[in-house]
């Protein structure tokens, strides 16, 4: 286990609550970029199959966590999208 690692990933964890509750009060896609938040998911995924495969520790609970999150921030840009495009007829 790396206190680097923690550092990161709770760092970065940090901000998702916030990104969900302004993804999820404002009903807007605007400053949200879907294509970014599937990368970050990627890297979420490919550091949990690192953690399953090479080095499995608490740590993984970090990474589980973090893409939910981002996983809960995409289900909503879809939801703002559709809530925009429905506004816009």
């Amino acid at each position: 286990m790396s206190p680097f690692e923690i550092t990161m990933l709770i760092c970065f964890g940090s901000a998702w609550p916030v990104s969900i509750y302004k993804s999820w009060t404002s009903r807007q896609t605007g400053g949200k970029r879907l294509f970014f938040l599937y990368i970050l998911a990627m890297g979420y995924v490919a550091g949990t199959f690192h953690k399953i495969f090479f080095s499995l520790d608490p740590v993984i609970i970090l990474y589980i966590l973090n893409f939910t999150m981002i996983s809960i921030d995409i289900v909503l840009y879809y939801r703002n999208h559709r809530i925009e495009s429905r506004a816009d007829r």
